[in-house]
């Protein structure tokens, strides 16, 4: 299975509840963090939904 690595690159303020709670979801709760996940199609979802937040890179 395919690794993404998801870096926030913006901040969450003064964004709708739903993107506030799809970061976190993701594991997500600080400016430059970077998290790792398989690339499922609910974790493709949820980057779909905050795609302007942050910066999405595949692992090889």
């Amino acid at each position: 299975m395919k690794k993404i690595q998801i870096k926030q690159v913006k901040s969450q303020i003064r964004r709708p509840k739903n993107q506030k709670l799809t970061l976190v979801a993701l594991g997500l709760r600080k400016m430059n963090q970077v998290v790792v996940h398989d690339a499922t199609p609910s974790i493709l979802g949820m980057v779909k939904t905050v795609n302007h937040l942050i910066s999405v890179e595949e692992i090889k």
